[in-house]
């Protein structure tokens, strides 16, 4: 989520919280005795130092990474990344927006596989149609750049999965280690930096050396996104291609001899030091080959968000509900709409509010927008990509709904956000009482001292073992009354395609749906789902009628 969904540069949020591994970063980089480090390159740092930075450490892992040392529902989870994200690239690809950046830039499949990443990156972010995990957007780089090299790189299914996992794992432990701080979401631009890097080294089979000087090119200059721009314009498709770029970048100077700090993230003055109110520098290797975030991804049904998931499913439900026969439900049958929902959900649809005017929403803050995603869903019984173009935006009825949507904070459901896994509740339990303050601040740009968000989540939980059990509770409760004097109230905690719902149709099937809906082919999933045993050959044909 944009810093403007509760942050922004002026706030608290951004001042530094003191740097649990200050000692010996500083040690690190003054160099002299044993601690001693030239920043020539990576491999002189590993041989002149014997402590082991955490690129160093994440890189060693990474880059030895095999198939076989991934649990078989890891590889299924990125199979699954493969549909969900070609099927958010169909999606932005058929809006107007979305031609307009192929016009640019071209197709998303072309001969520099760097420039179809970069495309890629643009279309499947573009919608907040992309999958999200704990932490970050992460397909939109650790899916689009292995897929876009797998041709040059002439991956296997075998290789190209593992590259999948590898940037999956890689990037979102960068991001994990600063999601207490004023960018998560989309506008953690620097996940994309990353995942990128990850997404293509592996695919090369580059030296664990290679990897730390690349990061420590990539996260040394990462872009940082302006929240007017992020909701107030078409800034937006640049959002993960940019630093896709960025990233990829890095690999081409990495590749000619330009070397990176392998410092880079715990430095004082590194990465985590300007991105991180309260770093975690121990999220970047904590439980490496145990600490599956790939295991946290969610899927997503439907565009818009973050948060609005639960919603928009209870809208789509109650518009199959109340409607009757050849005639479906209409604004002039409902008095009011109420939505009870967690702080993350209420914060994000008040902000977004600001930058709505109508017919002529900017579609970057449209898509935050609670209230005209609901009115959507309960007059319509969908949302898709229509409903983000002019046709969509210029019904008035939609509009005369939304203005009568009324969106409340419910205590019970933001306690159970901040103390489930995903999208906060993990870095909460890892950071223990260094995340009170944030914590505290966060709940003060709601109301208050942000004291009452401290009491109500209380002690949280120890940190995951290995994310088997991780949920992502964005909760809803829609209560709608209608004209004749009924009242109807549906609620639902963890939202369709997300981890950790229960008694629901298999998240393969539902990724499956949405890769059909989005025009895709039933032979492209099969080949998906039998990518393991696919020769370089087969990789290939696969990913060249991917878009087909």
């Amino acid at each position: 989520m944009p810093p403007a969904e509760g942050v922004g540069a002026d706030s608290p949020f951004t001042r530094r919280a003191p740097h649990p591994l200050e000692k010996r970063s500083a040690r690190l980089a003054r160099g002299g005795g044993s601690g001693r480090v030239t920043h020539a390159s990576a491999s002189d740092a590993q041989e002149e130092d014997p402590v082991t930075t955490l690129t160093q450490e994440l890189a060693g892992w990474a880059s030895g990474l095999r198939l076989d040392d991934v649990p078989d529902d890891v590889v299924a989870t990125a199979r699954l990344q493969i549909l969900s994200q070609l099927a958010a690239v169909r999606a932005g690809m058929d809006h107007p927006l979305g031609r307009r950046f192929t016009e640019a830039f071209g197709a998303p499949l072309q001969e520099d596989p760097a420039r179809s990443a970069y495309v890629l990156a643009g279309l499947g972010s573009w919608l907040h149609f992309d999958d999200t995990a704990y932490a970050g957007h992460l397909s939109n780089s650790t899916v689009t750049v292995p897929l876009a090299y797998a041709r040059r790189q002439r991956l296997t299914g075998e290789q190209l999965l593992t590259s999948i996992v590898a940037a999956n794992e890689t990037a979102a432990r960068i991001t994990a280690s600063c999601t207490l701080g004023p960018f998560r979401g989309q506008s953690a631009a620097f996940t994309h930096v990353t995942g990128a890097i990850a997404g293509r080294l592996r695919g090369e089979d580059a030296p664990a050396r290679r990897w730390v000087d690349t990061l420590g090119l990539g996260l040394g200059l990462p872009p940082r996104t302006v929240p007017v721009g992020f909701l107030d314009g078409d800034a937006k498709l640049f959002g993960a291609s940019t630093p896709v770029r960025i990233g990829l970048d890095a690999c081409d100077a990495s590749a000619a001899g330009l070397a990176g700090s392998p410092v880079i993230v715990e430095h004082p003055e590194g990465f985590l030091s300007r991105f991180a109110t309260v770093p975690l520098p121990e999220a970047v290797v904590a439980g490496l080959g145990t600490r599956w975030h790939t295991r946290t991804t969610s899927f997503k049904v439907h565009p818009g968000g973050p948060g609005m998931d639960s919603a928009i499913d209870v809208g789509l439900a109650l518009h199959r509900e109340l409607s009757a026969p050849g005639r479906p439900l209409r604004a002039a049958d409902i008095a009011e709409v109420g939505v009870d929902t967690s702080l993350y959900t209420a914060v994000v649809e008040r902000r977004a509010a600001r930058y709505l005017r109508g017919s002529v929403s900017p579609v970057s803050a449209l898509v935050f927008s609670l209230r005209y995603t609901l009115a959507t869903a309960l007059l319509t019984g969908r949302l898709g990509t229509d409903d983000f173009t002019g046709k969509g935006l210029a019904d008035d009825e939609r509009w005369s709904l939304a203005e009568r949507i009324e969106v409340s904070l419910d205590e019970a459901m933001t306690r159970e956000l901040f103390r489930c896994e995903v999208p906060f509740g993990e870095a909460l339990r890892q950071a223990g009482p260094r995340g009170t303050e944030w914590l505290r601040q966060f709940g003060a740009a709601w109301r208050g001292d942000g004291d009452w968000l401290v009491d109500l989540v209380g002690e949280l939980p120890p940190p995951s073992r290995d994310f088997s059990d991780a949920r992502k509770v964005t909760g809803a409760r829609v209560r709608v009354v209608l004209v004749d004097g009924r009242t109807v109230t549906r609620e639902l905690d963890v939202p369709m395609g997300a981890v950790g719902a229960r008694d629901r149709p298999r998240i393969a099937d539902v990724v499956r749906a949405k890769w059909l809906a989005a025009g895709g082919g039933e032979e492209f999933a099969d080949g998906v789902d039998r990518l393991e045993h696919a020769s370089s050959d087969e990789v290939a044909q696969l990913v060249g009628r991917c878009l087909d």
